[in-house]
């Protein structure tokens, strides 16, 4: 785990134990509100959101070192203080890592679709996932998800319509600012966009 300054005493607190849940809290400066972007990448939303809100706690998960390192380097510029980076594989991290009943918000942006349907079982979304993610989140927390893959969007819309752990709710729209690496680059294909209120 990097934190968005100088003092590296998170990843030192927490390498020895990958087993269990972190306990995030003492990562903070102040207890606040947590919000995790899955899969930051190179973390123009993760950036842009976590500026806009300097009162909410903000966690980036991605596997890719480098990535996690140019986000860091960011935010050290800038001097962000509510963001934490978690270099991890994102089922895993949600699986074992994040306390249960700790999380206000997820945002899941362009995941990897695994297109190929020989692939499809590698995909992050499934049953023992939300059931993890539910683990972790608090009653009326919020799920965003977005894709450019439109089969993969109805698997996932579908998966969380059958679910009665959630709620519909409008879907999120992120601001010029938020709009991630990913959707820059594929401007004019049509996005799956829905949003989803977590009821237990």
């Amino acid at each position: 785990m990097s934190s968005s300054g100088s003092d590296t005493s998170t990843t030192r607190l927490y390498a020895e134990n990958w087993l269990g849940p972190i306990d995030l809290r003492p990562c903070y400066q102040h207890e606040a509100p947590l919000e995790i972007d899955v899969g930051c990448g190179k973390g123009r939303f993760l950036l842009a959101r976590s500026a806009a809100f300097p009162d909410t706690n903000f966690l980036g998960i991605d596997r890719m070192l480098r990535r996690i390192r140019k986000v860091d380097r960011k935010l050290i510029r800038r001097s962000q203080e509510n963001v934490r980076l978690l270099r991890m594989e994102a089922y895993y991290a949600v699986s074992y890592l994040i306390p249960p009943t700790c999380v206000s918000t997820y945002y899941i942006f362009f995941p990897d679709p695994w297109p190929k349907k020989k692939h499809a079982s590698h995909r992050l979304f499934d049953v023992p996932f939300m059931d993890a993610m539910c683990r972790t989140m608090k009653p009326d927390a919020m799920l965003h998800f977005a894709t450019d893959h439109q089969p993969y969007f109805q698997e996932v819309h579908t998966l969380l319509q059958k679910d009665k752990r959630f709620t519909e709710a409008p879907p999120f729209m992120p601001t010029e600012d938020e709009r991630t690496d990913f959707e820059l680059i594929f401007t004019g294909k049509p996005i799956g966009r829905c949003s989803f209120k977590f009821l237990l």
